[in-house]
């Protein structure tokens, strides 16, 4: 932990100020430019490293005490940071110094990691728990922070905008064929920046780089990594690939989004049920479709079919309410022009639209039921043609029609669908659930299209 705060949790040890040895002046000076806070310890581990506050270059640091013995481990880590110390999504390294026992790391400090976050802010244990008077500073320092939805208990933007932090971390990562393996709450840090929060990737004390162009570390590299946290390879002692930090980064978004639960159940029972393949409570995810889909396949037992770390940065549970309204019309647009497309679309018309066909007496219930008359009066009206409401690609081309006819439209039909994108998404998404994943999982075999391939490659 890189963090402005003390954390408890297993495998560590906290200690208080009392316990640590110190000069005179409670400072340690290394070289002349790192300056180390000896009474101002942020965190330390049984493996003897420690984290303290500091400074470097006059520069508020946290300061990373290596034992010497561990001097391989540490040159490693300080490769691995120098590769993408630029990017806004890992803790960056400032510099280092070294004496007769010991080498320093100075680092970005950040304000607390994301488990401190999920814990201070969750609404499940706010009302159990009681507040450290460090958690406590913490929570005046963030201010008013709003992780979930109040009406659906959806990430807000703002938690939105974090897990997507922590994907475009991995992936710069993972571009430099860096393994991170240790992708965990405590290793995500978060910062206050300006008038919002970023999250970083943190802690490359046993991330490896893939050497020689090849795609996995030998199975012999096993023993360490934090369990409950590593996918089912490692545990098997089967070859380390990037999709290890796949795995791990599947339960993060699950941490995330759940509050602070895991996919794999508490913490005695995890490595058990990762064996076994059995994700007992990703059912809490599954009234989240878009999540649901994603966090599946992130937790494949198969490392070989989870997505890589840039497609799921372009996955569309982190779209927003234009893009998402932008690739309705779109793939509307498409499907006149492609009778595959529309096929594999309408295959789909009982998930995606929420109906049903009443057999007994050959009436199917379509979209327009559960979309205002008013809507549906003013669109017979109009000169866009007839709509089949039995149609997945008619629905579309009916967000399609409002999206691009939205100023144009009288004031009832406005106030129905609320505001441009955020309201028109809203109105959709509540009556028809599975409609974007649906879709979204039929176009993905079209992804190649020139008029669809920006929503699975774009940067």
């Amino acid at each position: 932990m890189l963090c402005n705060n003390v954390n408890k949790q297993r495998g560590e040890i906290t200690i208080s100020s009392s316990e640590v040895s110190c000069d005179a002046n409670d400072q340690l000076e290394i070289g002349e430019k790192l300056v180390v806070f000896l009474l101002k310890v942020i965190n330390i581990s049984g493996s003897g490293t420690a984290i303290y506050k500091g400074s470097y270059k006059d520069r508020v640091v946290a300061v990373k005490r290596i034992l010497r013995s561990h001097i391989i481990l540490a040159n490693q880590e300080i490769a691995n940071l120098k590769a993408f110390q630029q990017h806004q999504n890992v803790v960056r390294f400032y510099g280092e110094g070294r004496d007769r026992d010991f080498l320093y790391l100075a680092l970005e400090l950040c304000d607390c990691d994301l488990n401190d976050l999920i814990q201070l802010y969750s609404p499940d244990s706010s009302q159990n728990m009681t507040i450290s008077s460090n958690l406590e500073k913490l929570r005046n320092n963030l201010g008013d922070v709003q992780l979930w939805k109040e009406n659906n208990g959806r990430p807000s933007p703002l938690l939105l905008k974090l897990m997507r932090d922590m994907v475009s971390g991995l992936v710069v990562v993972h571009d430099m064929g860096i393994i991170h393996r240790d992708l965990k709450p405590q290793n995500i840090l978060i910062i206050k920046e300006s008038s919002t929060l970023c999250a970083k990737i943190s802690d490359m004390g046993i991330s490896r780089k893939l050497r020689d162009n090849k795609a996995s570390l030998t199975k012999s590299t096993t023993g360490c990594g934090t369990t409950g946290w590593k996918a089912k390879e490692w545990l098997l002692f089967e070859r380390q690939t990037l999709a290890m930090d796949l795995f791990s980064l599947g339960c993060l978004l699950f941490f995330c989004i759940t509050h602070g639960r895991h996919p794999f159940g508490d913490h005695d029972e995890r490595n058990r049920n990762i064996r076994n393949d059995d994700a007992q409570d990703l059912y809490l995810v599954q009234d989240f479709p878009e999540a649901f889909h994603l966090i599946s396949l992130l937790l494949k037992a198969d490392h070989n079919l989870r997505p890589k770390a840039i497609e799921v940065l372009h996955h569309p549970l982190f779209w927003n309410a234009e893009k998402r309204l932008s690739f309705f019309r779109d793939t509307s647009d498409r499907v006149s022009k492609n009778n595959n497309l529309f096929e594999a679309l309408e295959s789909t018309a009982d998930t995606s639209l929420g109906t049903e066909k009443m057999c007994w007496i050959n009436v199917i219930l379509g979209w327009n039921k559960k979309v205002h008359a008013e809507i549906i009066m003013y669109i017979f009206t109009g000169a866009n043609g007839a709509y089949e409401f039995s149609s997945v690609r008619d629905l579309l081309r009916l967000i399609g029609y409002i999206l691009n006819h939205y100023q144009e439209l009288p004031n009832v039909i406005q106030n129905l669908v609320g505001s441009l994108y955020e309201g028109i998404d809203d109105y959709f998404t509540r009556r028809f659930p599975l409609l974007l994943i649906e879709v979204y999982k039929v176009v993905c075999l079209y992804k190649e299209d020139e008029c669809l391939k920006k929503y699975f490659n774009a940067i």
